[in-house]
């Protein structure tokens, strides 16, 4: 056999190995090990399921079609070896779109971690309902070490250029299930919700338009142009969970000094310190009551902006004299999705004053909270944090019925009705047919 000959050979052998390896690639449906309570919604899994079943038949044929190539004797070495190198690289790139959505999913089997999860999922979903008709794509949670959540949102690039079927949170194991854990987790949704108003363009020509003022300080602005997705998501979080969820931002950014006032416009978060206090604002904005007055000096007392440089107290006296601006500009936004109403109207933040959830709380016994929506749930576990009418060993033990409640209520559900119930159901199928 000439060295032509055996380098197809080679080649056709490589990409046999590549597919019979390909073809090992099972369904979750038949691997996963977890219990029903467990379980991601009939949305999450269809899609997922779907979107892999796509990817493996297109890798597949394009194998196939590599390796009838090289048996017709139409290709040379080097153009075989080029072609096996991409179909090489697209196959590790489908291993990766599988390990992601497996790293989700293997941890439904850990008892209790499977069923919180699946709780979460429900809070997550509820998070991104807004009073509007828009439909909304499938969220799976999981757990993972590190500081902070994070979110990889449906539709944005997976590895390997697909698109991402599914919203996957991130959740930090340190935070099941203590406080804020609501407060991590409706972040990341808020980052979900602003993708599909499409939020980010429709202010960033309001703040680049305030940043040409020439009564303004253009670089307080153009931080606020740089850390504007964090912020709204912030606004989201504020908006769906009252108090709690800057309750939550302080647990997370309980850090060094250091890193409290560091102002960096290279970091896509705001700085910690001026964070807090913009959340505080829009709270004061979405809610107005005294305590936002009250737990923004904690705030201060916690971290005086003392015996810093004098340049940089400066900047965040700056930055702090310009969030009254920023924060009514927020509350403002009517984004084209939302047909004339505003982020406000569509977040429902009318039904969510202090007032109003010291009165429910007060009125209604602990076991009741699992029958009302999650992010209610939450919302009134943080005023009552607040207020001292629950303690951090209650609040824990709260969040864990709760939690479990909504996953064992979910996996009781009829598929069919699920199915035909769910927003998610039809963003799935928007993404099917795209």
């Amino acid at each position: 056999m000439n060295i032509s000959s055996l380098a197809l050979f080679w080649l056709e052998q490589e990409a046999r190995a590549l597919l019979s390896r390909l073809e090992r690639v099972q369904s979750f449906s038949l691997t996963e090990t977890m219990v029903a309570a467990a379980a991601i919604s009939p949305n999450a899994l269809r899609a997922i399921e779907l979107h892999l079943i796509r990817v493996k038949r297109v890798l597949r044929g394009q194998l196939l079609e590599f390796i009838d190539a090289i048996q017709q004797a139409v290709l040379t070495p080097a153009e075989a070896q080029r072609r096996f190198t991409m179909l090489r690289l697209r196959f590790n790139a489908v291993l990766t779109q599988l390990d992601i959505f497996a790293d989700a999913l293997s941890q439904r089997s850990e008892t209790p971690n499977g069923v919180w999860l699946a709780g979460l999922d429900v809070a997550a979903s509820d998070a991104l309902k807004l009073k509007t008709d828009l439909p909304v794509p499938p969220l799976v949670c999981y757990l993972d070490r590190g500081h902070g959540a994070a979110i990889r949102r449906a539709r944005t690039r997976l590895p390997g250029g697909d698109e991402n079927p599914v919203a996957i949170i991130r959740i930090p194991r340190e935070r099941m299930i203590g406080s804020g854990i609501a407060s991590s987790l409706v972040h990341e949704v808020g980052h979900q919700g602003n993708e599909l108003l499409g939020l980010i363009p429709s202010i960033k020509p309001i703040l680049e338009a305030v940043t040409h003022r020439h009564d303004i300080d253009t670089r307080v602005w153009n931080c606020w142009q740089r850390w504007i997705s964090e912020i709204l998501a912030d606004f989201w979080s504020v908006a769906k969970l009252g108090i709690g969820s800057s309750l939550g931002l302080m647990a997370v950014v309980n850090l060094p000094r250091y890193f409290v006032f560091r102002v960096s416009i290279n970091d896509p978060h705001p700085t910690p310190w001026i964070r807090v206090k913009l959340s505080c604002a829009i709270g004061q904005a979405l809610y107005p009551h005294p305590q936002w007055q009250e737990l923004s000096a904690l705030w201060e007392s916690l971290y005086p902006a003392t015996n810093l440089p004098a340049a940089q107290t400066l900047w965040l006296r700056q930055l702090e004299q310009q969030i009254p601006l920023l924060v009514k500009l927020l509350t403002q936004q009517r984004p084209a999705a939302l047909n004339g109403k505003t982020l406000i109207e569509a977040l429902g933040v009318n039904e969510r004053q202090p007032l109003q959830l010291q009165s429910i709380f007060s009125s209604i016994k602990p076991q009741d909270l699992q029958h009302l929506p999650a992010t209610l749930a939450f919302a009134l576990l943080g005023q009552a944090r607040w207020d001292g009418q629950i303690s951090p060993e209650q609040e824990s033990r709260t969040v864990n019925r709760l939690l479990t409640h909504w996953a064992l209520h979910r996996a009781l559900e009829q598929p069919t009705k699920a199915l035909n119930t769910e927003k998610g159901d039809r963003y799935g199928q928007f993404y099917l047919q795209s």
